[in-house]
């Protein structure tokens, strides 16, 4: 299926075949329609599978369709954090390259005091994080009356305890006929069932949880000691053909201090962590893509907006508890059909989350037991 068969018009396609896509993913092919249609949805993908784009473009062809003499935001897009509301900045301007559509981003420190003297004039998408947004709506900074659609991306990370109350409270400020698109790398029942509350009878759609990536993916476990975890990860990436890994720990103290170890053996290393700032991360990030970070540590909640199209190789240094998220993260090694590997360290407590990873996955991984040679 083409981008033409899903009835976008030629700007957007223009800008789109420019960017280097060539054909819609399968959560594009299936959401792209439903909403040029109107329809509310909620629809969960893997990671790396288009989800941004699944709403960017039908927003961007709905809003060019008409051009109201009103200044005030016409499509509003909450996400989880700022770098997540980077990334869709960068999604919209790339795909609105031959658009007059109006996008602004007050989602950080900066951009906010900024954003005051921008939306004084005519703002289409406006992208936020809850905080931000409130932030605004307390001052009576944005008005919302005039809204036209309502994305919430990530919404399986924005409706966390610590966020719920943020989101109940926004939805009370939108007129009741807004179109509200819900996007997650998975829908959970308990968000359908809060979701149920403020759409109008949404379309679901629901990809499996990265089957397809998981087959381009040779996974394996080494059963390990706590103590010798930085030595295997030391011996794999010297004795073995890797250009660079990304690394997953569950907390910055164990990402900090892995990276101090790994740099003491000579090899390039940085961390990525909510302690960290913007630019830090930005600048780590950046070098890693470029090589000349070999290798990047980072926690489950400051990875989730990664972009890297060829990301081969993943090594789990903490088994996550919940099996789902052992999913989301080896995808990353799988990204675009690439063949990748994915090695996950298991200590003798981590074993109960090996078994329950392995449920989900439901075939038993390869083991190997490093023994270190000290």
């Amino acid at each position: 299926m083409s981008f033409r068969k899903l009835k976008l018009i030629n700007p957007i396609i223009r800008a789109v075949t420019e960017a280097g896509y060539s054909k819609p993913t399968e959560i594009q092919s299936r959401v792209i329609p439903m909403i040029l249609a109107g329809k509310d949805i909620i629809a969960s993908a893997p990671t790396g599978s288009g989800k941004k784009a699944a709403f960017v473009l039908p927003t961007l062809q709905i809003l060019k369709k008409s051009s109201p003499e009103h200044k005030k935001i016409r499509a509003l897009i909450v996400a989880p954090t700022i770098e997540t509301a980077a990334n869709i900045e960068e999604n919209f301007r790339l795909c609105c390259k031959y658009s007059s559509v109006v996008v602004v981003n007050i989602s950080d420190n900066v951009s906010i005091d900024n954003g005051f003297n921008t939306l004084q004039t005519r703002v289409d998408v406006l992208i936020t994080t809850p905080e931000k947004l409130l932030e605004r709506l307390n001052r009576k900074l944005t008005d919302l009356s005039k809204l036209e659609i309502l994305a919430l991306y990530e919404a399986d990370k924005l409706y966390v305890k610590n966020l719920l109350q943020d989101i109940k409270n926004i939805f009370k400020l939108f007129p009741k006929n807004v179109q509200t698109l819900f996007l997650g790398t998975e829908i959970p029942d308990y968000l359908k069932k809060i979701s149920a509350k403020f759409q109008n009878n949404p379309c679901e759609i629901i990809l499996n949880a990265g089957s397809e990536l998981l087959n381009t993916i040779e996974q394996s476990v080494y059963f390990v000691e706590t103590r010798d975890k930085p030595e295997l990860l030391i011996d794999l990436f010297n004795n073995n053909s890797i250009k660079r890994l990304l690394v997953f720990t569950d907390t910055k103290h164990i990402a900090n201090h892995l990276v101090e170890h790994l740099e003491i053996a000579g090899i390039r290393t940085a961390a990525i962590h909510a302690k960290l700032s913007q630019t830090e991360r930005s600048d780590n990030l950046e070098g890693f893509i470029n090589n000349s970070i070999k290798i990047l540590v980072t926690t489950d909640i400051a990875s989730k907006d990664f972009d890297i199209e060829e990301l081969f190789d993943v090594v789990q240094y903490d088994l996550p508890e919940i099996p789902e998220t052992y999913i989301r993260r080896i995808e990353r090694a799988g990204k675009t059909g690439n063949k990748g590997t994915s090695v996950s360290f298991c200590t003798a407590d981590e074993h109960s989350s090996l078994h329950n990873i392995q449920n989900l996955l439901g075939f038993t991984i390869p083991v190997t037991i490093f023994k270190n040679k000290l």
